[in-house]
């Protein structure tokens, strides 16, 4: 699973998910990418199923970049634990996702089989996304 190996603070604030991406919202790698049209936080636990759902249904044929990262810690408080006594401990790692970001790229597979296989990561993740071709891409700019 996908984590950072150091980070500087542990605990962090939970932020706002207001607006939409202005960074990472390009496909640069492959010819396919896969683009989240609502804002959330996805967890590594997700991404790495995603990867494997793709992976699996394109037979390990072609590339596949993952172009988000989990790098916000998520806290929780143990069960029946009173009130106060500072914030929890780090339970799992999430990737702040806005509306407009490219999750996932693939290159060297066919058109159809790059939307099947984005269909299928699709279902693996917390958010609706939408299929985008690198033509489409471009000729948007």
């Amino acid at each position: 699973m996908l984590m950072p190996k150091k980070v500087k603070r542990r605990r962090v604030h939970r932020g706002r998910m207001k607006g939409v991406a202005t960074r990472g919202n390009t496909i640069t790698y492959g010819d396919y990418g896969l683009v989240a049209t609502e804002p959330c936080w996805i967890k590594s636990n997700q991404i790495e199923a995603a990867r494997i759902a793709m992976t699996r249904y394109t037979k390990r044929s072609g590339k596949v970049w993952i172009k988000i990262f989990p790098d916000k810690p998520v806290t929780k408080k143990p069960a029946e634990t009173r009130m106060g006594s500072g914030k929890g401990s780090p339970e799992f790692w999430v990737a702040v996702v806005k509306p407009g970001r490219v999750l996932f790229e693939m290159n060297g597979v066919s058109e159809e089989t790059a939307r099947e296989a984005f269909r299928l990561a699709s279902h693996k993740l917390p958010l609706k996304t939408k299929f985008v071709k690198k033509e489409a891409e471009e000729a948007s700019e």
